[in-house]
């Protein structure tokens, strides 16, 4: 087991400042052909802010992401790649010409302060619920309840059984990734990344539990990874041969009895509770991922930022996305594993604070650190670890309300 220091103690209470050369946080870098200032990357962190009825990004959204454009590099919030993949409220989407614009404000501002910035793309698959789709029935791999929970207008609710996905409409999906991706690049982002993390589309088809299909997309090992890579493949083709970001989690559950605290902030049901859960760690998925990650290396991936696995309890800080599981210490071993087999980049998450993100990193295991909460919170992160100021404490009540309060009212240090 590691022994780099991985309590959020040591972040929130130091006062002594570090010197910044001494950090190795705060070194240059380089993800692809993207040139990083410094290690400390913005995770994605859904807000649910798009209370526009197209889901417009708004000019919140614009302040939000300027005011934190001295991390060395911004991943947005996993963004709707169509109208087919929403499956929680309020959150922006990059299909139409009215957000590809505002996005375009985004970037425009980001750009302006010094920062890099990437667009996640998103689909929510059988995670979705028919209030989202105005009451039709969501799509997955196969007509299997994932029995998570949806945030809805209306508020949480439990998943249904889904369609399963034809493969003309699994083509369509690829598809809907490559549009969203050459709109990303029309709206003036550094890049994309895709998100195949927790209970969602890409690791519902990865998931032999949930994909029982025998044709291209199931059936074994290689062809439920089929999907993930040529998305990736059609996200990386606007680029002009540059790779794109790939988000990972192998070490998620969704409502394993010893993980339930995980899971109801991640909005597993309670019946995936009970049933021992869809997504589950064990060996045999950990083997799946192995090889994933390694295979990894024939596609046009510029990074891997993966999301790690919980060691200790969690605490009263919680990771304002509904892919991650609490923000809790670090397991290393868990980062290391994948390190291992994946020949690029790679971006460590889950639980870090100051002294781990730069042990990590000076251990050689990642490249950078992305945070959440601490970004929500603190704006000027990168300035706050450079002066080893105190980290303020966001308020969970407040990461999917909508308004300003809690999204771009939190200061930036002081004396």
């Amino acid at each position: 087991m590691s022994t780099i220091p991985s309590t959020a103690s040591s972040a929130t209470t130091s006062s002594s400042p570090v010197p910044a050369l001494h950090q190795p946080l705060l070194r240059l870098t380089d993800l692809g052909d993207l040139r990083l200032p410094n290690r400390v990357v913005m995770a994605p962190a859904t807000r649910a802010r798009a209370a526009d009825a197209d889901l417009v990004p708004t000019e919140m959204h614009v302040a939000y992401y300027g005011q934190r454009a001295g991390a060395g590099l911004i991943i947005t919030e996993g963004t709707w790649v169509s109208e087919r993949a929403v499956g929680f409220v309020n959150v922006p989407g990059v299909y139409s010409e009215r957000q590809v614009r505002a996005w375009r404000r985004v970037t425009d501002v980001v750009h302006a302060l010094g920062g890099r910035i990437v667009l996640q793309l998103w689909h929510t698959g059988a995670a979705s619920h028919p209030d989202h789709l105005g009451g039709r029935l969501p799509g997955g791999p196969s007509a299997v309840n994932p029995y998570e929970r949806s945030f809805t207008p209306s508020g949480f609710k439990d998943t249904v059984t889904p369609r399963a996905m034809p493969l003309a409409e699994i083509k369509t999906t690829i598809a809907d990734f490559g549009a969203a991706s050459e709109n990303a690049r029309r709206a003036g982002f550094d890049g994309v990344e895709v998100h195949a993390l927790g209970p969602f589309l890409i690791p519902q088809f990865l998931n032999p539990r949930l994909n029982r299909r025998t044709d291209a997309y199931g059936g074994d090992r290689a062809r439920r990874r089929r999907l993930l890579f040529d998305i990736i493949d059609a996200v990386a083709a606007p680029w002009d041969g540059r790779g794109v970001g790939v988000r990972l989690s192998p070490y998620w559950t969704s409502g394993a009895a010893e993980d339930s605290e995980a899971s109801a902030a991640s909005g597993a049901s309670v019946a995936s509770v009970a049933s021992g859960g869809c997504f589950t760690a064990d060996e045999a998925t950990l083997a799946d991922y192995d090889e994933l990650v390694a295979r990894l290396n024939d596609h046009p991936v510029d990074y891997l930022h993966l999301l790690g696995r919980r060691l200790s309890a969690p605490d009263a800080t919680r990771d304002a996305t509904p892919d991650a599981t609490p923000s809790t210490a670090p397991d290393i071993a868990a980062i290391a594993r994948y390190r291992r087999l994946f020949d690029g980049p790679l971006i460590a998450n889950l639980g870090f604070d100051r002294a781990s993100g730069n042990a990590v990193v000076e251990a050689g295991i990642a490249d950078a650190v992305s945070f959440a909460t601490h970004f929500i919170a603190n704006p000027d992160l990168v300035t706050r670890f450079a002066l080893g100021r105190e980290l303020a404490t966001g308020d969970p009540a407040t990461y999917y309300t909508g308004g300003a309060a809690g999204y771009v009212d939190y200061p930036v240090s002081d004396w």
